[in-house]
């Protein structure tokens, strides 16, 4: 069996809740499921860059399937669009165009803030608390494309009730994706009520 890895949202981390309870179901059908830290370098210093080469290292030029929750997600599809050893990919809650995204959450005056300090403060949920981010990730997170052109098998999951990640996020990048599969549910941005759907629907996918 190939790897499989699970990457983690914002402000999250190895020991977030998704991450947790799919690692315990793959295990319990003797699977490993690798789930690296991508903010391993510290909160503040991250960059989409730096989270694509932890990918890399994790996956070690193998063939791997990945899941993606959130900016996972975007990561996820970037990785698969740039390594066709990518078999499958998994996304919940992409975070498509994670530097637009977020900077139209923010506002002009505070992404110019931001910029103009180097840091904004947020909140880091891997810490529990509010943390320091610097402005390399705007910066760096508008280099790259909004929509990552992967040819792999993709299945979405994404909550209608997301006001994190609206779902037509989803709905524009499937239009001109026959590779990719939309499933909505009644859920929000955490997916946490479809957790054993979502599990179910990756077995099927995933063909384990």
């Amino acid at each position: 069996m190939n790897p499989i890895l699970y990457l983690h949202g914002f402000a999250s981390s190895p020991n977030s809740r998704k991450a947790v309870v799919f690692q315990e179901r793959f295990a319990a059908r003797g699977l490993t499921l690798l789930v690296p830290d991508l903010a391993e370098g510290g909160f503040r210093n991250l960059t989409i860059t730096g989270q694509l080469e932890i990918i890399e290292r994790a996956a070690q030029g193998r063939p791997v399937s990945i899941i993606g929750s959130s900016m996972g997600g975007y990561l996820a599809a970037l990785y698969a669009a740039r390594h066709a050893e990518v078999e499958k990919t998994v996304l919940l809650a992409p975070a498509f165009g994670f530097g637009r995204l977020w900077s139209d959450k923010l506002g002009a005056e505070a992404v110019e803030n931001w910029r103009g300090t180097g840091v904004i403060q947020t909140m880091n949920y891997a810490e529990g608390g509010m943390a320091e981010l610097g402005w390399q990730l705007m910066e760096d997170a508008l280099r790259y494309e909004d929509e990552p052109a992967l040819m792999q098998p993709c299945l979405i999951y994404h909550g209608v009730h997301d006001d994190v990640v609206p779902v037509g996020v989803s709905r524009t990048f499937v239009r001109t994706r026959t590779c990719a599969e939309l499933r909505e549910v009644d859920s929000d941005h955490e997916l946490a009520n479809v957790v054993d759907e979502i599990f179910d629907g990756i077995v099927l996918f995933l063909g384990l």
